[in-house]
């Protein structure tokens, strides 16, 4: 028995000299200052997930605007000049915005390669996105949403509100749940039609109860979903296994073509996974439980963070009430609880500049995307003042929560400022600077470029619809007002916005309107 724990750890140790003296990258002349760490195929994997922002500031201070780090068997150039972030933009004929995307669906979804390259699909993922939630077809979302919004807030919950009640719930419970069932019913439609039936009542509970289910599935799916982007195998997670697949069950085509309403999205996608794809019927579906994750899982914690800043700033909870009810004035939108829903539409949502501001600050906050190009081929890379070589399939990386948090950009960074994204006139401010000159990237919580979030409208109307039915119909208060602000959740650094590491109990009943 030592014996073979000894041959065992000696072959261990072997290995790691081996990779180390052998395996290990060599910086070439040209290319930029190399981290290779000390673990094998890990390399700065652990260092890096621990604190991202951290370990990128030291690195930045050692080594200057652009560095490469070994993380997870990828080699990854982190961009950190500001100023220099437009050259990954153009670089489109060397570097692939696709490549990373593509993989890490199919990885985390489960479903085959939706890069029409691979010949599953041709169908353009992208093109359908802007297609269907941008343009004429945002405007039917937004509809869509104000009333399910208003149905879950005052139907779907009727049973905890009576009368002058107070109803104490944690904030992100709160807000997950509302967003989620509202969400789904937007772009999923419903299993019952609300005209002339007798039974709705009870089809009302079955679906919330569904949905809720849903919503439980998600979760679970949700909480190893950094994992799956770092390459584990989904069977390794029992438990979020089960949970992506029941959610796939519910998405395939036969039930969804049971319900009304179906987003354009939803009708679209569909259609072009049954016109152009091979893909099985299970697949498809995963699909679409992809179109779920990506509507919901930066748009709720965006939420709840944007209403945590809100009840922790009477000034800015003033100033976000006085707008929507400005608004509201204007559109000649009288609040009651008779059955008659509030309705503002597109152009009334986008003439709110203190919610715009409040979200965007809330986002800066609590936002750690990551900006991914995988090199097609070796190449020089051209930047403002100097050159590096990028070897074929690096990827190069902008983290721009270095960006947001820079107090030569945003003074005093890290403290929440509701007015921060307005001008002297009360207007949207876009004059940012960096050492006198002014940026063109300074605010990138979406992306950037061609790659840029395409649900990034509907994700910020949704929020400000929520917050301008909250404060219509809803007295709601912290129980602690002076609970400190939760952490930020670093596990999933490089998806978005991230979550907090703790719920905060708050209170809300209904106005007596």
């Amino acid at each position: 028995m030592f014996l073979a724990s000894w041959i065992l750890g000696t072959a261990v140790i072997l290995c790691c000299v081996s990779w180390f003296l052998l395996g290990r990258r060599r910086r070439r002349q040209g290319e930029p200052p190399l981290e290779n760490g000390f673990l094998p195929y890990l390399g700065c994997a652990l260092k890096f997930g621990a604190n991202p922002l951290e370990f990128l500031k030291e690195k930045q201070k050692k080594h200057g605007h652009i560095f490469t780090c070994h993380v997870a068997g990828k080699y990854i150039h982190f961009l950190t000049d500001p100023f220099s972030y437009h050259a990954l933009m153009r670089q489109g004929k060397h570097l692939d915005w696709k490549k990373f995307h593509f993989a890490t669906s199919a990885k985390a979804f489960g479903h085959g390669s939706i890069d029409p390259a691979e010949g599953n699909t041709t169908e353009n993922f992208h093109q359908t996105f802007i297609r269907t939630l941008q343009g004429n077809a945002l405007d039917a979302l937004i509809e869509a949403m104000m009333e399910n919004l208003q149905y879950v807030m005052l139907q779907s919950r009727a049973p905890k509100l009576q009368s002058n009640t107070w109803v104490t719930e944690g904030l992100y419970t709160f807000c997950c749940q509302v967003m989620f069932e509202s969400g789904f019913l937007t772009l999923f439609g419903k299993e019952f039609n609300s005209n002339n039936d007798k039974n709705l009542s009870s089809k009302q509970e079955t679906e919330r109860a569904h949905i809720l289910n849903a919503l439980e599935n998600f979760k679970e799916f949700d909480k190893i979903f950094p994992a799956l982007v770092a390459g584990l195998p989904i069977h390794l997670f029992k438990s979020a296994h089960s949970a992506r697949e029941k959610l796939g069950e519910a998405l395939l085509h036969k039930n969804l073509l049971k319900r009304d309403n179906l987003s354009e999205l939803v009708t679209l996608r569909m259609f072009l996974n049954d016109t152009l794809s091979t893909f099985d019927d299970m697949e498809k579906a995963k699909t679409h439980v992809a179109v779920l994750w990506a509507s919901q899982a930066n748009t709720i914690p965006a939420t709840f963070w944007t209403l945590f800043y809100l009840l922790k700033s009477p000034e800015a909870m003033r100033a976000a009430t006085k707008e929507v009810q400005s608004v509201l004035e204007s559109a000649e939108e009288s609040i009651s609880l008779d059955g008659k829903h509030i309705s503002l539409n597109r152009k009334q949502l986008d003439n709110m500049p203190i919610l715009d501001s409040i979200i965007k600050e809330a986002m800066r906050l609590s936002s750690a995307s990551m900006t991914f190009r995988v090199a097609k081929e070796d190449f020089t890379l051209h930047l403002e003042n100097d050159f590096y070589n990028i070897r074929k399939d690096d990827i190069v990386a902008l983290y721009p929560q270095l960006l947001h948090f820079d107090p030569e950009i945003y003074a005093d960074p890290l403290t929440f400022k509701y007015d921060r994204f307005l001008n002297e006139k009360g207007e949207e401010k876009t004059d940012f600077y960096r050492n006198g000159r002014k940026l063109k990237h300074y605010y990138m919580p979406f992306g950037t470029g061609i790659a840029k979030c395409p649900g990034r409208l509907f994700a910020v109307h949704e929020i400000k619809q929520f917050l301008a039915l909250i404060f219509s119909y809803f007295e709601i208060e912290l129980v602690d007002s002076n609970v400190k602000c939760p952490s930020l959740d670093q596990s999933r650094a490089g998806l978005g916005i991230l979550q907090p590491s703790n719920d905060i109990d708050f209170r809300y009943r209904l106005k007596c309107l």
